[in-house]
């Protein structure tokens, strides 16, 4: 066996590989020793016709793509191995035979995307953005109310009207010009006030009912609501409060801040405003190296192959599905409320996905450009801090890492360095904003 590669469009190499005469003629051996089974002949037990005869009843190439796989299969892997200096595969190649194909003939040509070049016109001298969130009072008073709420009993409410954050069961008929329309109406319906999963302005005119009301409310709906028939169209809803369920919250006392982990009201605020601090300062971290990686893709170029972006698209996909799978919805019941279908709906992801990648390709580049290492120290104290959050030696963690883990810890003690190194080499104007509770 021999190969050539050479370079071809849209950052993709062709690799043609050709076999002897005895390699072709070994390879089709094999494939009709592994497959024989699969043929029946009259006057011989299945599985035992010589190959001459299965080639006379079913013609001369039956294994000849059985012949091929097991030769690709064999070499393929061995000359991505010889040629890791020179380009590196990132997706399944499309497969062809050579011209004038024989059985003294056989090449078998390889069209396999590659991860391409990048070229960067600047990364440094750049006027950039530099986020920084605060955490304030009013934030930390915001995730103590928001835990006791989470963590309030139901309650049935018969002395007071609704106000928001109740749960009210109603009943409501909707009609445009005196006219009911089709999914507008319902009996025994629960409505959490608050939460805008009605039109604007329904939820709000609920507030204040009692027990036993009737009341009409006017709304008008979105201009791009789904039903087109009622797009921008005034209607109104009769709607009827039978039942009305709150929420008791516990009350901020020592005895809920132990159950939640902290011998005092004010320890449990000063956790929560380190943890919410934490989350700030990531969320600056985060969207700085965003705009970072924004303002450089602005003079990169680089030919992304096809391959690549679909492989960006179906990670997308695949954890929104996660995403909703977890809410107990199912993609495919997900995907037919949508009225669509999955790889339609992923198309919707392309051109975040082509950010993505372009992205990924100028860390590889400028990781090589600026010769951006993580020492085995830098890898050890990592690997150190990791197992002290977890309560373990750093030695016995270590050993519990497998080589990928290892590389994961590697890359991003490089990635962060690189991104300091580029916040000391451009212009970081700071851009402060209040964090979100």
């Amino acid at each position: 066996m021999n190969y050539k590669v050479t370079p071809a469009e849209k950052s993709t190499v062709k690799i043609e590989i050709a076999f002897t005469p005895e390699e072709w003629a070994a390879a089709n051996d094999k494939a009709y020793l592994e497959n024989r089974k699969r043929y029946t002949v009259n006057g011989f037990r299945k599985g035992k016709a010589p190959k001459a005869v299965l080639e006379m009843y079913y013609g001369k190439g039956l294994f000849y793509e059985d012949a091929l796989n097991l030769l690709y299969g064999e070499h393929y892997d061995e000359i991505l191995e010889k040629e890791k200096d020179n380009f590196t595969a990132v997706g399944e190649p499309v497969l062809s035979l050579g011209d004038d194909f024989s059985e003294t003939n056989v090449v078998l040509i390889a069209q396999v995307p590659v991860k391409p070049d990048v070229t960067i016109g600047s990364y440094k001298g750049i006027k950039i953005n530099k986020y920084e969130y605060t955490v304030t009072d009013a934030d930390v008073e915001q995730d103590i109310e928001n835990t006791r709420t989470r963590l309030a009993k139901s309650v049935e409410v018969t002395d007071r009207p609704a106000q928001n954050g109740d749960t009210v069961n109603i009943d409501f008929v909707g009609k445009k010009d005196g006219v009911a329309f089709e999914g507008g109406t319902a009996e025994k319906y629960d409505l959490t006030l608050g939460s805008h999963s009605f039109i604007p302005g329904f939820e709000e005119a609920v507030v204040g009912m009692t027990l036993g009301e009737t009341r009409d409310i006017n709304v008008t709906f979105p201009e791009d609501y789904q039903e087109e028939s009622l797009k921008g169209q005034p209607a109104v809803f009769t709607v009827t409060l039978h039942k009305i369920t709150g929420k008791d919250l516990p009350a901020l006392d020592e005895e809920f801040a132990k159950k939640l982990g902290s011998e005092s009201v004010e320890a449990y605020k000063a956790k929560v405003r380190e943890r919410l601090e934490k989350n700030a300062e990531s969320r600056s971290r985060n969207e700085t190296e965003e705009a970072i990686l924004t303002e450089i893709a602005k003079t990169a170029a680089a030919e992304i192959p096809d391959a690549l972006i679909d492989r960006q698209e179906e990670m997308d996909v695949r954890r929104m599905e996660q995403n909703i799978a977890y809410q107990g919805i199912r993609p495919e019941d997900y995907y037919s409320y949508l009225g669509t279908t999955r790889e339609e709906y992923k198309k919707k992801f392309e051109e975040e996905a082509k950010k993505m990648v372009m992205h990924q390709l100028i860390i590889e580049k400028l990781l090589e450009t600026e010769n951006i290492t993580a020492s085995e120290e830098e890898i050890g104290a990592k690997i150190a801090e990791q197992a002290a959050s977890i309560g373990k030696e750093p030695a016995e963690y270590e050993k519990t890492l497998d080589p990928r883990q290892r590389e994961y810890i590697e890359n991003d003690i490089k990635i962060t360095k690189l991104f300091d190194f580029l916040m000391a080499n451009n212009e970081m104007v700071v851009y402060r904003e209040e964090a979100e509770a």
